[in-house]
This record gives structure tokens, C-alpha cells and sequence, in this order.
């Protein structure tokens, strides 16, 4: 079996503002808002270390919150009551808390340029989901005496206008290592620093600090799993409650002019009356909470888990918990998540481990989280220390085929038609689309895939994404490329019969499971009764995988010896000389391509 990473289902240098150490004590201890309650549930790199230290104005003890006063707490991600230290520390004190989420119109409004519904970034059903977690958000601070303030523009430019307009002493907001918030964090405590208003940024969307791992690493962060292990050693706050209960905040002040409404709906962004398949996954804290109280209450499905195991194809109910969506946006706070599993450990006779175990994949997540802050580039091939440089092929056709389910290879089309509807899969069902598209058969840039997943995942994570798409093309990681996801005996094993390809591809649902994962393999007599005819109703398969599979193995062997040769220090040159070299090894490579599809085709 291929070792997995995790899939529970930009960064040059970006500086970390960690919580300062007294605020863990601020998290154990009951406040007149909390209250506990029991759980169910190079150089560069210096430079990156040296300013994640604690700005001046953070040193001083969060417990003394400035009195009389009012505070801001900016929702970003973090989209959630329970665990929600930086909710805490805006309440210290405040006689009002502003609770402000700024609608990013470079995220949320509609590209029509798009290849799917949505915006220049999000796909539509990424963006419904964030709008469900906002109004559930927006619900649970009602009942608190408190509501949701929805302002829309570019948010460094929104947040500096509302602190303007109600003079607030604090602002408090959870800590994000994604590069796009770490140069927005930069902008805006410039302006917060000159005002002299206190900003109070906890680390509590990963189980550890990044910074604190990489620091204990010396100054570079740790590249494999048991290495990060060793380092992180157990959660510091795990020896105490998490603060999970809220009785009351203060109101909202006076919002002045600032433009304020309420959480708004598709239509209202302007995309009017789509008809689309959503994903049946609803978004927001009190659905997570659900969830997750549903996969904690069965202790013996938990302390049995183990990654990779696990059906991809069942989809009326995954074979796995659908949390990470809620752990994306904060709904649900994976310390809580981390701390549930322990209670569940504790009390069974035996359970598994890291890294296959639940509590493992929560690990795993802190893993890419912690590598991907410290590693420069992180996001792409080029400049990537970490990443094998390879002559990846560049063909638009075989990418749009992939993308838009027409491979003619039914697993696969089927899963990135469940992408597309659904914006989630099971982790096995992406790591086969994955080693499809670069290691396996159409030897094309991670890149492209990875911008693809971005956009359609609703639990799409800018550090897991891209970890496991280095991971899965094997250009960092994991280097066996020998072991390939067979597009056709992989699904078989799990649903012989076909269910999960008859139900996202109905136009195959007649054809007998003997033809299911091959269909071109059909005699014509049997297309025509299953109303399928190959060629026509349904694609050839691109590539012909016994023969695709061979050349992409050939590749990565040519482009592996060439990265150990000039110590992965490859210049665009060699790329281009090693590309021409692979071209003219493969003879002629374009009839050979023609002479697979035509092979394919007679058996049809």
C-alpha cells in the first residue's frame, strides 16, 4: 500500500505574532464571561524567528485588559464560540465588543471568467458554505447579547476604518500562518502599533505554534512526520480544560458610519439563481459540534481508526468523519476536536496510533501547517527547496479532460465529478485523481492540479493542499513513484459492483459491473443495451495506462537522477534540456499517443 498522507478532508516570509506565554494561563481559568466545562469532545529563517518574538505592546500581562473601553474581534477564520481564546480576551474588560467579518470581494464575488461558479478564488459551493457558517455565527452571538457586524471591501482597508470610527483600545483576532493573512496582519498592526491600540493574536487554529516547533528545530522546520513528533511533544494546554462555554458578551457599540449589514445570501453577491448540485455538507459551528459529537460517540469506530484504511467510494455516509471543511474555517476548533480523542483513548482497553490513528491526522495537519510557514515558495516548484525540480508536460486538453470528468477512465471521472457537485471527496478517492494527473498517467505540473482542488474544495487548506500535492506527485515527501494508484483495480477492490460511478456518472449506470471501471472494453452488442456507446456517450480513455503509467516512471527516474546530480539546484535550462531529452527518448512521442487512443478505441 502507498503511504498516505493526510487528507483530512503563498510562503516568501511572513512573520508569526504568537500568543504570548501568560495567555495560555488566561485560557485555563474561568472568567465572568467562560466558564469550563467537561470535554465530550538560512537566514531568512532567522529573520522569520526573530520577528515572531511578541511586539513590546504584546508583553504586558492579556489578563490586564485596558478598562472601560471597547474592543474589536475580526473574525477571519475561527468561526466559532467554544475554544475562541481571542473572543475571550476582547470580552476582558469591554464595555462593548465589535464582532466584525469583512466580506472580501476579491473572494466572494463572481468571476464569469471562471471555469465553475464562483469567484476568482472560491467555487460557489466553498463560498455557500462560509455564508451557513457566518449566519450560524451571527445566531449563536444573538443569543450571547451580541450579533454579527458584516462590512464588505478590501479588510486591511475595512478593519483601519472601523477602528478609526470607534476607537477601540483592543484588537483581537485568531493567528493565521496563510501567507495572505500574514501580510495582511503586517499592514494593518502597522496602524495599530502607531495608534497605540493593543493587539491580542492567539495561536488556536492548530494544535502547536509553528514558530515554536521550527524554533526548537533550529530555525528550520522539521520535514518529516516522526521528526515532528519529537519536537512537538504533547499540546501545552492539554493538561487543562478548554474554555468551550459562553454565558453572555458585551453589546455592540455604536457602529457610527461604518457600512454594516446583515450576513448575505448567493443572490445577494450577485450570482442570482444557480442551478447546481450543492454539497450536502452544511456549514457552521453548530453542525460541526454535531458531527463531531456523532464520530466521538462511537469510541470503538475511533480508537480503530486507521488511515489509509477506509472505502472511498461510499458516499450516502463517508467512510470517515467529513470534518475538515469545519476545521478550514475554524467552526470547529481542532484543539477541541484533539482533546475529545483523548478523552475517548482513555477510556478503552486499546487503540491505534500515530500517524494512522484519528488523533494522527490532527497531527499530520500541524505537520504541513508547520512546514509550509517556514519553507519559502512553498506553493510552487521553482525556488522550493523542498520540491524535486521535474519537466512537467504542459497539454490544456489532457487537464481539461481531467478537470471536467473526461478521462474515459470512470474512477477517476467520477471522483472529480463528486469535486465538482460536493466539493469534498474521501482522502483516497483524491490521492488517486492526484497520482492520475502527474506521477501516474498524464505527467502533468501539481500546479495545475492543486489550483483546481483549490477552487472546488470546500474544505480547501492552503497548507495541506499544496503538502499533499508535493506529497502525491512525489516531488517532496514521499519519493516512490514506482507505486501508482491504478485508475481501474484501485476503485474495483472497494465496489466491485460499481455503485459509485453509476451514481456521479449516470450515463454508465446500465453497463454491467463485468465493464464498469473499463467500458471501451465493452462489446458493442453490450454499449448498445446499456445505452452507452463508447466514443460517443461517454469518452475514450486520454491515455492508455499500462503504457502511460511505464513513461511516467521513465520520467521521474530521468528527472530524480538529474535533482540528486546538480543537488536539486536545477536552472530553467536544464529543466528545458531535460524536457527535449525525455521527448526524444519517447520517439516521436505524439503518433505514439495517437496509436494508444486508436488501440483503445478497437476494443470498442
Amino acid at each position: 500500500m502507498v503511504q498516505v498522507s493526510p487528507l483530512l478532508h503563498k510562503i516568501h516570509l511572513y512573520p508569526p505574532y504568537p500568543t504570548p506565554r501568560t495567555s495560555l494561563a488566561s485560557q485555563r481559568h474561568p472568567t465572568r464571561f467562560f466558564k469550563a466545562t467537561p470535554l465530550i469532545f538560512d537566514d531568512a529563517m532567522q529573520l522569520l524567528l526573530c520577528l515572531s518574538k511578541p511586539a513590546q505592546h504584546l508583553k504586558k500581562n492579556p489578563l490586564m485588559a485596558a478598562s472601560g473601553s471597547g474592543s474589536i474581534m475580526w473574525f477571519r477564520k475561527g468561526l466559532r464560540i467554544h475554544d475562541n481564546p481571542a473572543l475571550e480576551y476582547a470580552s476582558k474588560g469591554s464595555d462593548f465588543v465589535y464582532p466584525v467579518f469583512v466580506i472580501d470581494p476579491h473572494y466572494m464575488e463572481p468571476d464569469p471568467k471562471a471555469f465553475s461558479p464562483g469567484s476568482k478564488l472560491a467555487g460557489l459551493n466553498r463560498i455557500r458554505f462560509l455564508l451557513e457558517s457566518l449566519v450560524d455565527l451571527d445566531t449563536s452571538l444573538k443569543k450571547l447579547g451580541s450579533r454579527l457586524l458584516i462590512s464588505k471591501g478590501e479588510p486591511g482597508q475595512v478593519l483601519i476604518q472601523c477602528l478609526k470610527e470607534w476607537g477601540v483600545k483592543k484588537l483581537c483576532y485568531e493567528h493565521d500562518t496563510d501567507p495572505y493573512y500574514q501580510a495582511l496582519d503586517i499592514k494593518v498592526k502597522e496602524y495599530t502599533s502607531a495608534a497605540g491600540i493593543e493587539v491580542f493574536s492567539p495561536v488556536s487554529h492548530t494544535l502547536f505554534n509553528p514558530a515554536d516547533i521550527i524554533q526548537r528545530n533550529g530555525g528550520k522546520p522539521p520535514l518529516t512526520y516522526q521528526s515532528f513528533l519529537k519536537l512537538a511533544g504533547q499540546p501545552s494546554w492539554l493538561s487543562s480544560p478548554l474554555l468551550t462555554s459562553i454565558s453572555s458578551l458585551p453589546p455592540v457599540g455604536d457602529v457610527g458610519s461604518c457600512e454594516i449589514s446583515e450576513v448575505p445570501t448567493i443572490k445577494d453577491l450577485g450570482y442570482g439563481d444557480i442551478e447546481q448540485e450543492w454539497t450536502p455538507f452544511r456549514g457552521g459551528e453548530s453542525e460541526a459540534l454535531k458531527r463531531l459529537k456523532e464520530s466521538v460517540s462511537d469510541k470503538n469506530w475511533v480508537a480503530n481508526f486507521e488511515k489509509p484504511k477506509g472505502n472511498p467510494s461510499l458516499f450516502v455516509k463517508p467512510a470517515t468523519t467529513v470534518l475538515s471543511p469545519y476545521l478550514k474555517f475554524g467552526c470547529l476548533s481542532s484543539r477541541y476536536f484533539y482533546q475529545c480523542l483523548q478523552d475517548v483513548y482513555k477510556n478503552v482497553q486499546k487503540h491505534t496510533s500515530p500517524p494512522v490513528s484519528l488523533a494522527g491526522q490532527l497531527l499530520w495537519r500541524d505537520f504541513f501547517y508547520t512546514v509550509a510557514f517556514g519553507t519559502p515558495n512553498f506553493d510552487r516548484m521553482k525556488g522550493n527547496k523542498l520540491c524535486k525540480q521535474i519537466p512537467w508536460n504542459d497539454d490544456d486538453e489532457l487537464l481539461a479532460a481531467w478537470s471536467e470528468a473526461r478521462t474515459g477512465y470512470p474512477w477517476i471521472d467520477a471522483i472529480m465529478v463528486q469535486l465538482r457537485t460536493w466539493g469534498w471527496m474521501h482522502h483516497l478517492a483524491r490521492h488517486s485523481v492526484a497520482c492520475f494527473l502527474t506521477r501516474g498517467d498524464l505527467f502533468l505540473h501539481w500546479e495545475r492540479g492543486r489550483d483546481v482542488f483549490e477552487r472546488l474544495l470546500i474544505d480547501s487548506d492552503w497548507a495541506i493542499n499544496n503538502g499533499n500535492w508535493l506529497w502525491l506527485s512525489c516531488s517532496s515527501f514521499f519519493y516512490q513513484y514506482n507505486r501508482i494508484y491504478s485508475p481501474i483495480s484501485f476503485g474495483k477492490k472497494y465496489d466491485p459492483n460499481g455503485n459509485y460511478i453509476r451514481h456521479f456518472l449516470p450515463v454508465l449506470k446500465d453497463m454491467p459491473k463485468e465493464y464498469i471501471y473499463e467500458p471501451w472494453t465493452a462489446p458493442p452488442g453490450i454499449q448498445r443495451k446499456a445505452k452507452c456507446i463508447i466514443g460517443r456517450d461517454y469518452p475514450k480513455p486520454v491515455v492508455y495506462h499500462d503504457s502511460a503509467s511505464k513513461e511516467c516512471k521513465r520520467k521521474l527516474a530521468e528527472a530524480y537522477a538529474l535533482n540528486q546530480k546538480l543537488n536539486g539546484q536545477l536552472s530553467q535550462e536544464d529543466l528545458d534540456n531535460l524536457r527535449r531529452k525525455l521527448e526524444q527518448d519517447e520517439e516521436d512521442p505524439e503518433p505514439k499517443i495517437r496509436r494508444q487512443r486508436q488501440k483503445v478505441g478497437h476494443l470498442t
